[in-house]
């Protein structure tokens, strides 16, 4: 074989074309080598910089470009079961604006027996539940201390009394002594105006000295004057012993009065119902000591019942006194009115009394629970949906307004006007005929559009 064919490179010749191939090379490299250290040659620059600052930037356009895309497109709307969700559509007609209460039934009129002083339960004679008339006695109570008291007051009207009779003797005796003295005075003043009389008949005569008649002139002047005094003292002793009289008749009825307070308190410890009713409550035990004021017990009439409905203070502010009411017993509707509203607020509630109109179902009793609805107005045309599950009255929520094929729904915002307990009005955000999901999906707060399935 030639030689000068020998470094050719032959595809056919397979790992000897290959060994023959790499000589070449090898031969060339000397040669650059040796031509390189004789002198340097001067190459062209290769452009390799701007194309991969080029490429770079392309890069970089891409990612942004790539980047703006996936934020513009949307994800996947979360899917609901449809039966899961509560569906209303929009409607225009009437709408009784009420308010809803829970409550119960309290009697009319209540009778509270309290405690007028302490004592101890002696004996209880009625249990809660018995009917009872004004005059029952309920149950007795002792107290030691009040019995003393009455008997010392009775005590003191019996002395008082005596003391009475007494001075009355005593007064008379002296008014009996001053007017006989008066009658003995009067009797000798008639002697003495006889004797004047005679001696002046005499002295005309001649008979009897000027003396002797000026002596008897002197005496009836004298027991004049006696006379006219004792009865003097005899008027002013029957005033001072009227006025004693009447001084001890006042200490007199002033303990009599003592006494009969007293034994009114001993009387009140037998407790008596005060009204026809029934005995409601008695929370107390044979001994049992009570304090002055403590409530014993609870008597009511079952018959005249009203019902005490809690409004919350939120929508009370237009209950008015007579707007109609119905009651809920769970055993039938009673209709009423309003017949007084509290004027504070308790408990985040108002409380309003409902006054009956119609009979009372049966089984209504007193503190049955009870379900009222009052009346606010009545409006003649709005538009109108069920109350939502979020979402107060005179507030704009957000709610899912559906498709018209009904598949999906996307999150609208409606504006809410006046409301009832089971429907409120719609002031914009949807039209009449639109159906809206009114559940709560408070886990989709973050999406506007739902799919249903």
């Amino acid at each position: 074989m030639d030689k000068s064919r020998r470094g050719t490179p032959n595809p056919r010749s397979g790992r000897a074309g290959a060994f023959a191939s790499s000589d070449v090379w090898v031969f060339r490299l000397a040669r650059l080598s040796l031509s390189g250290s004789c002198m340097d040659v001067a190459r062209a620059p290769t452009r390799r910089a701007p194309r991969r600052v080029a490429y770079a930037l392309a890069s970089v356009a891409l990612v942004i470009g790539v980047s703006l895309g996936l934020r513009r497109v949307r994800p996947a709307a979360p899917s609901v079961e449809r039966g899961a969700v509560w569906v209303d559509t929009v409607r225009r007609g009437p709408m009784v604006r009420e308010v809803l209460g829970q409550g119960k039934l309290v009697p009319e009129e209540i009778r509270w027996l309290a405690a007028k002083s302490s004592a101890q339960v002696d004996r209880i004679l009625v249990k809660p539940g018995a009917v009872v008339t004004s005059d029952t006695i309920i149950l007795e109570l002792t107290n030691a201390e009040l019995a003393l008291a009455a008997l010392e007051a009775d005590r003191q009207l019996a002395g008082a009394q005596s003391e009475l009779v007494n001075l009355e003797a005593s007064l008379n005796g002296e008014r009996l002594g001053q007017e006989s003295v008066v009658a003995t005075l009067t009797s000798e003043l008639a002697d003495a105006e006889r004797r004047a009389r005679a001696d002046a008949e005499l002295a005309r005569r001649g008979f009897l000295s000027q003396l002797e008649q000026e002596q008897t002139l002197g005496r009836e002047g004298e027991i004049r004057g006696r006379v006219v005094f004792e009865q003097k003292r005899l008027s002013a002793l029957s005033h001072g012993s009227s006025a004693q009289i009447l001084a001890q008749r006042a200490q007199i009825d002033r303990l009599r009065s003592i006494a009969a307070f007293r034994h009114a308190q001993v009387d009140d410890l037998k407790m008596r119902a005060g009204v026809d009713g029934v005995l409601q409550e008695l929370a107390l035990e044979q001994g049992q000591s009570v304090s002055a004021g403590a409530l014993l017990a609870k008597v009511v009439k079952p018959d005249r019942l009203k019902a005490e409905v809690r409004i919350p203070e939120t929508q009370a502010k237009d209950v008015q006194i007579g707007q109609r009411a119905s009651v809920d017993t769970r055993n039938g509707l009673i209709q009423g009115h309003v017949s007084r509203i509290d004027p504070a607020a308790v408990g985040g509630t108002v409380r309003v009394d409902v006054a009956l109109d119609a009979a009372l179902p049966q089984g209504a009793r007193p503190d049955l629970n009870i379900e009222g609805t009052i009346e606010l107005e009545h409006l003649a045309s709005v538009m109108l949906i069920s109350r939502p599950a979020v979402g107060q009255p005179h507030t704009t929520v957000s709610i899912f307004k559906l498709d018209a094929d009904g598949t999906g729904a996307d999150r609208t915002r409606v504006e809410l006007g006046r409301s009832s307990v089971a429907n409120v009005e719609v002031l914009s955000g949807l039209r009449e005929g639109d159906r809206v999901i009114l559940s709560e999906l408070s886990e989709w707060d973050e999406v506007d559009r739902i799919r249903l399935r």
